[in-house]
């Protein structure tokens, strides 16, 4: 199987997805543990189907290869959000370890599951490393931004420097602010979502003056989204090619701005799916391969 993920605007080939049907398996699991997992109330598990159907047929529209992790009693309700337990580079998958620990166990489900599809291992980040798929980011395929907050931490860093050395020439370390504290779910992808190599939708409120000025710097524009769209989702949002994106319905204002660049943008009705679990369009997915 072709694989190589070392970009976050390039043409998706190929990406993985959890379906809710094996993530939230019934309304009685839901019920049962959307507490324990955070959650902004407990999501309704017949509608959260439908919204990923449709969900399911604009990413089809776009994407020619589609994978589904399968149903593991060894993970929770996050493992809808397949983004976090997993890096692909071009020489193989990282798997990650989660700074939630509800969400350690799906680390080992990627692993087990990419051992079935012929996806190569790189390697682990184990022991007391911590590091989410949500703080990890591709400036250019040569160039890895790593946020440092709640959900990642030093040692975490230190294993994933060392085990990108032969495919990165630039590890960059963004410090995270505290935000509101650490059972949210801030990660370096919270405030920032690339729409094309030199263009990206931000939340400056929360942005680590050093990275923003890096992406000025290097040529990216910003396009501003509001604190309410910023509530909503609307700075989580997937290229599924330079300029063509996905996005959280109910986010007018971000959205008429991206039009105005040329962009493509496709929405999805995302209550269940996304906003109550705060996991937007890049959350839900996990690209293999992009060109």
């Amino acid at each position: 199987m072709r694989y190589g993920c070392q970009s976050m605007v390039g043409k998706i080939e190929r990406i993985m997805v959890k379906h809710p049907k094996d993530a939230f398996i019934s309304q009685k699991h839901l019920d049962e543990n959307w507490i324990k997992f955070n959650y902004i109330h407990c999501p309704d598990y017949e509608e959260a189907v439908r919204e990923y159907e449709s969900f399911l047929s604009i990413l089809s529209r776009y994407v020619p290869n589609i994978d589904f992790l399968p149903a593991s009693q060894a993970v929770g309700l996050d493992s809808i959000y397949a983004h976090d337990p997993v890096k692909i580079t071009k020489k193989g998958a990282i798997l990650l370890k989660s700074g939630k620990v509800l969400r350690q166990g799906e680390a080992g489900a990627v692993k087990n599951y990419f051992h079935d599809i012929g996806i190569p291992i790189l390697g682990e980040i184990e022991g007391d490393g911590r590091v989410d798929g949500g703080d990890v980011i591709w400036l250019d395929d040569r160039t890895l931004v790593v946020g440092r907050g709640y959900r990642t931490n030093d040692e975490g860093i230190r294993q994933l420097r060392e085990l990108t050395r032969d495919v990165v020439d630039d590890f960059i370390v963004v410090h995270l602010p505290h935000g509101n504290g650490p059972e949210e779910c801030l990660h370096l992808m919270s405030f920032i979502s690339f729409i094309d190599y030199d263009l990206a939708v931000v939340y400056s409120e929360l942005m680590p003056v050093v990275f923003r000025e890096l992406l000025i710097t290097r040529g990216v524009k910003l396009i501003e989204v509001s604190k309410e769209e910023y509530d909503h989702l609307g700075c989580n949002i997937l290229a599924l090619a330079p300029r063509t994106c996905m996005l959280v319905a109910g986010n007018p204002q971000i959205k008429q701005l991206l039009e105005a660049e040329g962009v493509e943008v496709l929405e999805y009705k995302g209550e269940e799916i996304s906003y109550l679990g705060t996991g937007g369009p890049t959350c839900l997915t996990s690209p293999i391969l992009r060109k």
